[in-house]
């Protein structure tokens, strides 16, 4: 094989691990965008989805949430805050809603503005309609096991209406 020969092998050799490691899946997600009018959840990064799965919202979902009881899922930014192994959905990871204007919009109300919402899986006896949660953001128990090894504490994540 000649000197010339061995360099293009070379060449084409790299060329095709650049692609690959290009185009590898990202193994975190660098931010979340939920669309509660499509009723999906994006993962993202570099600006990218890379996953998308259909959700379910609170009972009554239009609108942002603004007291603890009103079955809305909130809008906003807002971080994931904590993780939870143990929920009776499965899995579950922590929002950081309420925020503090949340928090003045409910007491300028004179109520409470609610918390411990969640993206959460499903309950063993799943034969849940399209919207049934609280305020949290529900999904498949396998689209929940992915999300929990793909995100982490700290991740940013938007709400749209």
């Amino acid at each position: 094989m000649s000197r010339l020969q061995q360099l293009a092998g070379i060449t084409a050799l790299g060329t095709l691990l650049v692609g690959a490691i290009a185009s590898a899946e990202p193994s975190k997600a660098s931010r979340i965008l939920v669309d509660k009018s499509e009723r999906t959840l994006k993962l993202i990064h570099e600006g990218q989805a890379f996953r998308t799965y259909p959700v379910a919202l609170g009972d009554s979902p239009r609108g942002h949430k603004l007291f603890e009881g009103d079955e809305r899922t909130p809008e906003g930014l807002y971080l994931i805050d904590g993780r939870n192994p143990n929920s009776a959905y499965h899995l579950a990871l922590s929002i950081s809603y309420p925020n503090r204007r949340d928090v003045a919009r409910a007491e300028a109300r004179g109520l409470d503005p609610g918390g411990q919402i969640m993206i959460h899986g499903t309950p063993t006896r799943s034969g849940k309609r399209r919207d049934w949660t609280d305020g949290c953001i529900a999904v498949s128990n396998a689209a929940m096991e992915e999300i929990w090894r793909l995100v982490d504490v700290g991740t940013l994540i938007e709400i749209k209406p």
